[in-house]
């Protein structure tokens, strides 16, 4: 019998498999750009009579908003308490979180500067309806507010994220002090992270249907005002993102081990770019990444730390693509993105969101959760800034990946000292 497979050569095969494999991994968003496209042409198509299956869309930013508090607490939990070992482990623990704070500040003073060139969501007007009396409060009440709350069950609301952030931090670090007795409940932090990663992952089945209903409805009612705009953002975003991976992360591997810090990070970085790349996620890149940090002579217990907690909690591409979010939304709503102040906040939301922001494909929408709640923006900026996110996350997630490597070549450097590039061993 004739066996068609033997008239391709192996070659060509090969080929046709990557091809597949790599429309795989883009299938997703893919499939979230399409129904944006057709859910802005129903809009355009039928005005303001496509506001009728607006519910349809609100069904899906329910669903977000229902799971965001637990899926914060329990990630952020999770990942301290299964930390083991204390001295070493508190000095790696510092040095990391050090690291992963001033990168994330540098990501996000990085884009700020394009996004005041630039201002991506310039020319868009809709006006925000203000309260008719707006509440006066001291700065001392107003940071007491944002880092604490006076009752448990307080944390359960999404208004409070930042001291839900706090609480959970301070959960996971005493639940690894607890020691022997704790592990019971560390293993219930992880487990409920896991089911918490995959009910977001059953949500975003549904995303397609939600997010082409909620801009088949916002075309409707403002028009396609909005459309040309989204261009002028993700062509500011590709190339900063690209400029910051080339030179921040060459900046930082001198900073860790100087030329010889360059060229063990290049040599090496390729594989785990790809892998995120590929799959737009940093956890699926975290198998590469530590093969690829080992390469680099980072020790086994600041790899095996500062990469897995850092596809959860470090991710400078989401702190870039946040700061342009925030900057595009300002924008649209008409609101003033000027000021030492509004910059300074600005920078702040960026970290939180890249903070909350678990390292699966889609997870961004937890950090554009975050900016709607913490600047109290009305519930349309969600899809709005999420179409920017869709069309980012690829370079995103493999900034956020590299990004976690290098920033263990920065750890290894403050824990070992600066020659650690000549005595690291496995």
């Amino acid at each position: 019998m004739y066996d068609r497979r033997r008239s391709h050569p192996k070659s060509t095969r090969k080929g046709m498999n990557v091809v597949k494999e790599k429309i795989k991994a883009y299938r997703f968003p893919i499939i979230l750009l399409s129904s944006i496209v057709v859910g802005s042409i129903i809009g355009i198509i039928f005005g303001e009579q496509a506001t009728l299956i607006k519910p349809l869309g609100d069904i899906f930013i329910n669903l977000l908003f229902m799971v965001v508090v637990p899926l914060v607490f329990f990630t952020i939990s999770s990942a301290i308490a299964s930390m083991d070992s204390m001295k070493r482990l508190g000095k790696i623990m510092g040095s990391m979180m050090t690291v992963f704070i001033l990168t994330g500040i540098i990501a996000s003073f990085f884009m700020l500067a394009a996004t005041v060139i630039f201002q991506p969501g310039s020319g868009v007007d809709i006006p925000l309806i203000e309260p008719e009396e707006v509440e006066e409060i001291s700065l001392a009440d107003q940071l007491v507010e944002t880092f604490t709350v006076p009752d448990f069950v307080d944390l359960f609301s999404r208004s409070n994220m930042l001291a839900l952030i706090i609480f959970s931090v301070l959960i996971g670090v005493a639940t690894g002090l607890t020691g022997e007795q704790g592990k019971p409940f560390a293993k219930f932090l992880t487990s409920g992270s896991e089911v918490f990663m995959k009910i977001i992952q059953l949500v975003m089945y549904y995303a397609p249907i939600g997010l082409g209903a909620y801009f088949a409805a916002l075309i409707g009612e403002f028009g396609t005002a909005l459309i040309g705009d989204y261009a002028k953002a993700i062509i500011i975003y590709y190339p900063v993102s690209i400029l910051y991976f080339a030179i921040g992360f060459t900046c930082y591997a001198f900073i860790a081990g100087g030329k010889k810090g360059i060229t063990r990070f290049w040599k090496n970085i390729l594989a785990p770019a790809a892998t995120a790349l590929g799959t737009g996620s940093s956890v699926a890149a975290i198998p590469a990444n530590l093969q690829a940090t080992k390469q680099m002579g980072v020790p086994k217990d600041i790899r095996e730390t500062v990469i897995p907690l850092g596809a959860t909690i470090h991710m400078d591409g989401s702190c870039l693509s946040a700061m342009l979010k925030i900057a595009f939304v300002f924008g649209v709503f008409n609101m003033d993105f000027t000021g030492f102040d509004t910059f300074l906040t600005a920078i702040g939301v960026s970290l939180l969101s890249g903070i909350v922001m678990s390292g699966i494909p889609g997870g961004g929408f937890i950090g554009e959760l975050m900016i709607v709640t913490l600047y109290g923006l009305p519930i349309e900026a969600l899809p709005i800034i999420s179409a920017i996110g869709v069309v980012v996350d690829p370079p995103a997630t493999m900034v956020n990946s590299t990004g976690d490597a290098v920033s263990s070549m920065l750890v290894t450097r403050q824990v070992e000292g600066r020659q650690w590039m000549e005595t690291s061993v496995d």
